[in-house]
C-alpha cells in the first residue's frame, strides 16, 4: 500500500506549495542509498509494481545521489543502478560521496577523507578483505581501488548529472544556492550545500527535491522536499513519486527481525 506523503511530513500543518510536473509524466525520485542494496532491491520491485498499476505514463526514475559509502554493498548498488538504466528511463544525479569516491583514485587527501566517511565500506564491497585492508597504508588502499573497481563503474559514476529541472521542480542532491538562479548553480553547492539552503525560508522559483541531509521522516517545507531518510542508519529508503500536482512516497523499510517491507 502506498502511504500518502502528507502523513510523513515533519511539518504537516504548513501549507504545501502546489507544484506540477508536465502532464503525462511520472517521476520516481530515490533518496540516498549509501550501499543498502537490500533496500534498493525491495524499492525497485515496489516502483516497478506501482508504475505498472498506476497506468500509462512517460515514466522516469531518478537516483538523487549518494549511492555509495557507509552501507555494506556499494558495488552492488552501482551494478543494479546501471542495469536498471538499460531496461527503462533512469537518470542519475551526482552526490558528494560519488565525487569523493572518484577523486580518491588520484588525490590522497581526498582518499583519507573518503575512507573516514564511509569509503572503507565501499572498498570492502569490491572484494578487498578486511584483514588485508587493515594492514594497508593509504597508498596501498589507493592502488587496491585502482585494481578492483571496474573502469565501467568509474565511467558510470562520472556520467552523473548535477541538476534536473522538471516542471515546477528542481532535483539536486544537496539542494541549491538560494541566492543564485536555477540555471546559474555551482556544482559544489548542488553536491554539498546544507545550512544556507536548509535555513532559507523565502520563496524559491522551484520546489527543490533533495537528499544529503538525513531527516527521520520526509520533510516538506513548501520550497523543498528532503527525502534522505537515512537508509544506512535507519533502514528506511524513500522514493518520492511526482505526477501532475500530486506527491506521494514509496518506502522500503527493514524490520527488527531483518525482513524488508515496502509501503
Amino acid at each position: 500500500m502506498i502511504q500518502s506523503l502528507r502523513n510523513l511530513f515533519r511539518n504537516p500543518d504548513k501549507a504545501r506549495r502546489i507544484a506540477r510536473v508536465p502532464d503525462g509524466e511520472r517521476w520516481y525520485v530515490i533518496g540516498d542509498i549509501h550501499g543498502r542494496l537490500d533496500l534498493l532491491e525491495a524499492l525497485q520491485a515496489a516502483i516497478e509494481d506501482d508504475d505498472a498499476k498506476a497506468g500509462a505514463a512517460d515514466t522516469t526514475v531518478v537516483f538523487l545521489g549518494d549511492l555509495v559509502d557507509r552501507g555494506p554493498d556499494s558495488a552492488g548498488v552501482i551494478k543494479l543502478a546501471r542495469k536498471w538504466g538499460k531496461k527503462r528511463k533512469v537518470r542519475y544525479l551526482a552526490g558528494n560521496h560519488e565525487e569523493m569516491f572518484l577523486d580518491s583514485f588520484k588525490d590522497k587527501e581526498t582518499l583519507r577523507h573518503f575512507l573516514r566517511h564511509g569509503g572503507r565500506e565501499t572498498v570492502l564491497s569490491y572484494g578487498v578483505k578486511k584483514k588485508e585492508y587493515n594492514r594497508m597504508q593509504l597508498e596501498e588502499v589507493q592502488k587496491a581501488m585502482q585494481q578492483v573497481v571496474p573502469a565501467k563503474d568509474r565511467e558510470f559514476l562520472e556520467s552523473f548529472e548535477e541538476i534536473i529541472v522538471v516542471g515546477d521542480y528542481v532535483l539536486a542532491h544537496a539542494g541549491i544556492n538560494p541566492k543564485r538562479a536555477v540555471d546559474d548553480q555551482k556544482r559544489k553547492d548542488l553536491l554539498w550545500i546544507r545550512d544556507r539552503f536548509l535555513a532559507h525560508e523565502e520563496p524559491l522559483s522551484h520546489v527543490v527535491v533533495h537528499g544529503h541531509t538525513i531527516f527521520e521522516e520526509v520533510e516538506d517545507n513548501g520550497n523543498r522536499v528532503g527525502i534522505d531518510t537515512g537508509a544506512f542508519r535507519t533502514g528506511r529508503l524513500t522514493a518520492l513519486v511526482l505526477e501532475g500536482d500530486s506527491r506521494r512516497t514509496i518506502q522500503a523499510a527493514q524490520a527488527e527481525d531483518g525482513s524488508i517491507t515496502t509501503s
